[in-house]
């Protein structure tokens, strides 16, 4: 009977160890989504859309209602803080470099929900899949 009572405490002990650490492993995670993915989570869940890039490129051109937040910035640091961590975010540069950078920063920050543009706006600027606005 003992020999029971501790195989079945050792099972319980193990499945909430197990499911602990794959909770961990998908908070830890930052999904690389499309422009279609992109489009379809900014039209359903309340999303901080967040260009990375630099302000003069975010002038030129980018995704309709994003904010820019300069990842290149000495004051980037504290310009995150002034994000909702427990609010979605879609980040997006160029090519995909520096929002896979400010992906790993937000993740080790605490932001539970970080979506990355694969590819950057490059990718898709010229597809109808996204929004976009630029400066004539």
């Amino acid at each position: 009977m003992k020999k029971l009572s501790l195989i079945c405490c050792l099972l319980v002990a193990i499945s909430f160890t197990t499911s602990c650490i794959n909770k961990s492993y998908e908070d830890a995670e930052v999904k690389l989504v499309t422009a279609e993915e992109m489009q379809t989570i900014l039209d359903t869940e309340d999303v901080q859309l967040v260009d990375v890039r630099t302000p003069e490129e975010f002038e030129e051109v980018r995704i309709v209602d994003s904010q820019n937040i300069d990842f290149n910035s000495p004051t980037f640091d504290e310009d995150i803080t002034k994000l909702d961590k427990e609010k979605p975010v879609i980040l997006y540069c160029k090519g995909g470099n520096r929002s896979a950078k400010c992906a790993k920063k937000l993740k080790d920050a605490g932001f539970k929900k970080v979506y990355d543009l694969e590819g950057g706006i490059s990718k898709w600027q010229h597809s109808d899949k996204i929004k976009i606005e630029s400066t004539p």
